[in-house]
C-alpha cells in the first residue's frame, strides 16, 4: 500500500537556537521511500547523521525570528502490520549483542516493577510473540485512549495506575511488560496505516523468532 504524510512545524524564537530533529522515515524490510521534500524556512545548513539506534537525525541551529521545517514523504508499504503468531521466545544467552540493550528497565519502561504482572497476564501463553499478543490485548482492555493527556509524559507504572493515556504511554507499557519477561522490545515513532486523519502515532514492537 501506498502511504503518503507531512508535516509542517513552525516556530518563533528570541535567540539563534540549536536544533536536534528525527523527521526523515527510513527504508527498511516493511517499507520502501521512493520521494521525498525536506525543506527549511529560512535555508541554514544542516548535518545529518545515524545514531546508535538507527534514526536519521539531523542537526542545524534556527536563527532568531520565525523558522519554519516542512517535510513530505511518499511510502510503498506492507499492506498490514507484521505479525508472527507462535515465534518463539529467546532465550537471553542467545540474543545478538545490540538486542540486550532493549531488556533494560528505564525511566519511563520500569520493567522490574511488572515482572509479576507480566506473568499474570501472559500466563496461558506461549513464550514469545503469543505473550506479547496477550500484553497488547491486556492494554486495549484496560487502558483507555484519551486524546489531550499527552502534554505530560508518563510513565508505564503512572499509565498502568491511571488507566488512561495516549499512544505514547501505552507503548511504553507494553515494552515495560516485554522486558519483564526478558523479551526485547523497543518504541517505534511513525505513520500507521488506516489513521483518519493521517497522524503521527507511536507503538512497540518487540523481539520474537531472532527477529523485530
Amino acid at each position: 500500500m501506498w502511504l503518503n504524510a507531512s508535516c509542517l512545524i513552525e516556530f518563533k524564537m528570541s535567540v539563534p537556537t540549536p536544533f536536534l530533529l528525527m523527521l526523515r522515515p527510513r527504508s527498511g524490510g516493511q517499507q520502501w521511500i521512493t520521494r521525498e521534500e525536506y525543506i527549511l524556512s529560512p535555508g541554514v545548513p544542516a548535518v545529518e547523521f545515524t545514531d546508535s539506534f538507527g534514526n536519521l537525525c539531523q542537526r542545524l541551529v534556527a536563527p532568531a525570528g520565525f523558522f519554519s521545517v516542512r517535510t513530505s514523504v511518499d511510502i510503498e508499504t506492507a499492506a498490514a502490520s507484521d505479525t508472527a503468531p507462535g515465534a518463539p521466545f529467546i532465550e537471553v544467552q542467545h540474543l545478538p549483542d545490540d538486542v540486550l540493550p532493549f531488556l533494560y528497565p528505564s525511566r519511563y519502561c520500569e520493567s522490574d516493577r511488572f515482572t509479576e504482572m507480566a506473568a499474570l497476564v501472559t500466563a496461558d501463553r506461549l513464550l514469545g510473540y503469543d505473550q506479547c499478543d496477550a500484553i497488547v490485548n491486556y492494554i486495549r482492555n484496560s487502558i483507555q485512549y484519551t486524546p489531550g493527556l499527552g502534554q505530560q509524559i508518563i510513565s508505564a507504572s503512572e499509565v498502568n495506575q491511571l488507566g488512561q493515556g495516549v499512544c505514547r504511554d501505552m507503548a511504553h507499557l507494553g515494552i515495560a511488560c516485554c522486558r519483564a519477561l526478558s523479551i526485547p522490545a523497543r518504541m517505534v515513532v511513525g505513520y500507521l496505516e488506516s489513521l483518519e486523519p493521517m497522524d503521527l502515532h507511536a507503538w512497540f514492537e518487540a523481539y520474537v523468532g531472532n527477529r523485530w
